[in-house]
């Protein structure tokens, strides 16, 4: 009877002993598995780390104490029409090139040119006078009438794409002399640079003719001092006609040159 049973003990014995070596086996290849996914884990926890975000610790149970990504920001501007550049106070004339723009209606957006009867003519709202008026006064009376019939809240822009109803003359010692199409708020510099500025042996005098209700003025101006901020840069008005070089002025203006302050006042001819 004893020695049955120390034979049952033996075979228990290294059945136990098989079984646990493949148990071990088998917790090696898992503990090898979990070595690499943790070498994963420690890579990302460094970088986190060094990011300055809060990681997983065991007194935590494992959760993570970081906060939660934020929602993405969803933009809810609403589309408008692009805005074109103004032209101010400046008063539209024949031959004038106005650009018209509706929103989202290209049929409806064109270039259009002032008639010599002061009117432009466009789709589905005819003959619209716009000669003696401003640009926003004609976007204005163009937005009510596609309003009134055929669009739901239009948005429409106008502005003056070309400048060919008036003009400033620039003569003398410049580089281009010529006529130039006047642009809404153009100083005196500003006209000179149309000209390519004065000449290389030229003096910085310059003279500006203007016509006002018929009557006629000259002012005279140092472009020098303009430039060093001695002086103002004065606006041009339309129709002014600018004499630059005192030589020229003496040839043809001596008489005029000899009244005219030197402080850039228009004094009436």
């Amino acid at each position: 009877m004893h020695t049955i049973v120390r034979t049952v003990t033996g075979k228990l014995r290294h059945a136990s002993a098989i079984l646990l070596a493949a148990l071990v086996a088998g917790c090696g290849a898992s503990l090898t598995d979990e070595a690499v996914i943790g070498s994963n884990n420690l890579t990302d926890t460094s970088s986190a780390t060094a990011l300055g975000g809060d990681t997983a610790s065991p007194a935590s149970g494992g959760k993570s104490t970081a906060p939660a990504p934020a929602a993405p920001r969803v933009s809810t501007a609403v589309a408008t029409a692009p805005s074109a550049p103004k032209t101010g106070g400046y008063k539209i004339g024949p031959y004038d090139v106005l650009e018209v723009t509706v929103f989202k209606v290209p049929e409806l957006t064109k270039s259009v040119q002032v008639a010599d009867s002061g009117s432009i003519n466009l789709p589905l709202v005819g003959e619209l006078p716009a000669a003696g008026r401003t640009a926003q006064d004609v976007e204005r009376d163009l937005t009510r009438k596609l309003g009134a019939k055929y669009l739901q809240s239009p948005q429409v822009s106008v502005f003056v794409k070309e400048f060919n109803s008036q003009r400033i003359t620039i003569d003398g010692s410049v580089k281009k002399p010529g006529v130039f199409p006047y642009r809404n708020s153009v100083s005196l510099l500003q006209a000179i640079a149309m000209a390519d500025g004065l000449d290389k042996d030229s003096d910085s005098t310059v003279v500006v003719f203007r016509l006002t209700d018929g009557k006629k003025s000259a002012a005279r101006f140092d472009v020098s001092e303009i430039r060093d901020g001695k002086a103002e840069d004065p606006d041009l008005q339309p129709g002014d006609t600018i004499i630059a070089g005192q030589s020229m002025i003496k040839t043809t203006f001596n008489n005029v040159l000899r009244v005219l302050p030197s402080a850039g006042l228009f004094m009436g001819l």
